[in-house]
């Protein structure tokens, strides 16, 4: 793992954000020139929502990839929050403009449609993780930066779910994704400390 850790310390950051951005414009140019179906906005939608899925994913992977695996990509953990946070946006702003297009039709969907207002609820949470990703936020900030960054497991849960919700009928996929997010979520959890505190509450 070392030595994949050394190749990783050699690519700069702004390769990530290259290498990210790619997928959008591809996108784009498959639903304009009829390669995404008879129903190009939706496949476009779903593509770049299920893309900024998995980068919410794996940005929420950094940290448990290098406790119990010694993989490092602490370097990119904030270029892959912001690429996740475009592809959100991006999917957002092709449901509101292409699909949607009304204003009033908009906001009855979020009111009514209960897998769009969990989205839009995941939104909201990574707007001020999106705005502070930067290094003045973090100095500003301070010890408060760390507690308003874990707004992105809640909003990475929501998420999840969001894509179980959208998903007719039973596919597999949206609910490997949710189990993937919980999996993660409960590998942060300070498990051998809380199993010593049951114990000790046990014997007292």
């Amino acid at each position: 793992m070392q030595a994949v850790n050394q190749a990783i310390r050699k690519i700069p950051v702004w390769a990530v954000y290259l290498a990210g951005a790619l997928p959008a414009p591809w996108f784009l140019y498959l639903a304009l020139t009829g390669g995404l179906g008879v129903e190009p906005i939706t496949a476009l939608e779903h593509k770049l929502g299920e893309l900024a899925l998995q980068l919410l994913i794996l940005g929420l992977a950094v940290t448990p990839l290098r406790q119990h695996l010694g993989l490092n990509l602490m370097k990119f953990r904030r270029a892959i929050g912001v690429l996740a946070f475009s592809y959100v946006a991006l999917h957002l702003l092709v449901w509101l403009v292409l699909d949607v297009q009304l204003l009033g039709q908009i906001w009855a969907d979020i009111l009514k449609r209960p897998y769009i207002t969990v989205g839009m609820v995941g939104f909201i949470l990574l707007l001020p993780l999106a705005v502070t990703s930067n290094n003045w936020s973090v100095r500003r900030l301070g010890p408060r930066w760390r507690k308003l960054h874990k707004l992105v497991y809640p909003a990475v849960l929501l998420g999840g779910i969001h894509y179980v919700m959208l998903a007719k009928g039973f596919q597999l996929e949206p609910l490997l994704y949710l189990a993937a997010i919980i999996g993660l979520l409960l590998a942060r959890l300070p498990i051998p400390g809380l199993l010593t505190r049951l114990r000790q509450a046990d014997s007292t």
